[in-house]
């Protein structure tokens, strides 16, 4: 089957690195440089945690964190844990502080930079948007320099098809199911996102690619979307009920993460947000959102294609389209009638916006203090529940 025709390492998330710190819920891994010099501020990326980080580093030909190192960027990415029962308190603000805090502290202390840049992916985006509402709530906000989302939702007023899977008697029945296993196990939500991701993964290579002889199947896509996670119980319930359910981080003070009300109109960083036209999973209209919600300087462009495709798109595949527009009108159908369409990926545009955020060049750095090659333990672990 395509399942085993797949080894981690070996021939999917090949990008070469080293595992530089673990604790019970990241390994942070930090790319090899391929350039002399690279930029001074580091780029952090943050994953989402319901499915594995290497969707970024798929093959060597559509690998973002390769792409990104090959830019000249000092790359890191967080690997989450795939959580057993021994995990189930773990909260969604201990994902913030043991996940992202800890990440930026370490990233702090190898590159000896008092800041760095980030990326956010899907749900790991909302979580960096919590943590830049928490560093503004603490006075801590010079720690990140800019942010960038990917498909992010942080308004969930618009979340779309995943809102049908929320209503209060299936989360009772989830968070019966989590108190009894410590975790909701990675099968659930492998169905409920192998349902709305089938456009944007399986038939549009179908009908696209595979029947029109454009492109072989993509394999490695399917296999890392078979390769699930675990939720933490305590977690997963505060982001199903606090996000979906109850849309509790747009609200001043709604939400409260290790002690510290937040507000997300208190974020005051340079922001860069990339949504897809088709996806199901974080509706772009809902994604836009957010762009009211944040101050400072803030982008927002929008790609051809859905969540993982439009997101995974390499600028020499030379796919899709993507539109821009200077202003951020209230309305998301005022700022698409205001835009305008260029060809290919999106990638090489947000890499100009990022340059200039980016610092001088500096000698390139290598990873030090080396706990394993990428891409480490955390990726490969499937715990029984």
């Amino acid at each position: 089957t395509y399942y085993k025709a797949f080894k981690l390492g070996e021939n999917i998330a090949t990008t070469k690195g080293s595992v530089i710190f673990r604790n019970d819920l990241i390994e942070l891994i930090q790319y090899e440089p391929v350039t002399a010099n690279v930029y001074k501020r580091p780029l952090l990326i943050v994953p989402p945690w319901i499915n594995k980080y290497y969707i970024l580093d798929l093959r060597a030909d559509n690998s973002f964190i390769k792409w990104a190192v090959e830019q000249g960027y000092t790359v890191f990415i967080i690997s989450w844990v795939n959580p057993d029962r021994k995990l189930a308190q773990k909260r969604f603000e201990d994902y913030m502080t043991e996940g992202v805090l800890e990440a930026l502290t370490q990233v702090e202390k190898v590159t000896g930079e008092p800041d760095c840049n980030t990326v956010g992916y899907c749900l790991g985006g909302t979580l960096q948007a919590v943590t830049l509402a928490y560093l503004a709530a603490t006075k801590q906000s010079k720690r990140i320099h800019s942010s960038t989302f990917f498909t992010s939702l942080v308004d969930f007023e618009l979340a779309g098809e995943l809102k049908m899977f929320m209503d209060e008697s299936q989360l009772m029945l989830l968070d019966k199911e989590m108190t009894e296993k410590g975790v909701l196990p990675a099968s659930h939500m492998k169905k409920t996102f192998s349902m709305l991701r089938a456009n944007d993964l399986v038939w549009s290579f179908v009908i696209n690619n595979y029947l029109m002889g454009k492109e072989p199947f993509p394999f490695d896509l399917l296999y890392w979307n078979d390769d699930s996670t675990n939720m933490p119980a305590a977690m997963h319930s505060f982001y199903m009920r606090y996000c979906y359910h109850n849309n509790l981080l747009p609200k001043p003070g709604g939400v409260t993460m290790a002690g510290t009300p937040i507000d997300m109109r208190a974020v005051d960083t340079d922001t860069f947000f990339l949504s897809t036209r088709e996806d199901h999973i974080a509706p772009w209209k809902a994604t836009y959102a957010t762009t009211q919600l944040f101050k400072g300087d803030r982008t927002f462009v929008l790609s051809a294609s859905g969540h993982v495709a439009g997101v995974v798109n390499p600028p020499h595949k030379k796919k899709y389209c993507y539109w821009t527009a200077k202003d951020l009108p209230s309305s998301p159908e005022s700022w698409l009638a205001s835009a305008t369409q260029h060809d290919g990926s999106w990638w090489g545009h947000w890499e100009e916006w990022l340059r200039p955020r980016s610092g001088e060049k500096v000698a390139a750095r290598k990873p030090e203090n080396v706990l394993d090659e990428a891409p480490g333990t955390y990726v490969r672990a499937k715990p029984e529940v």
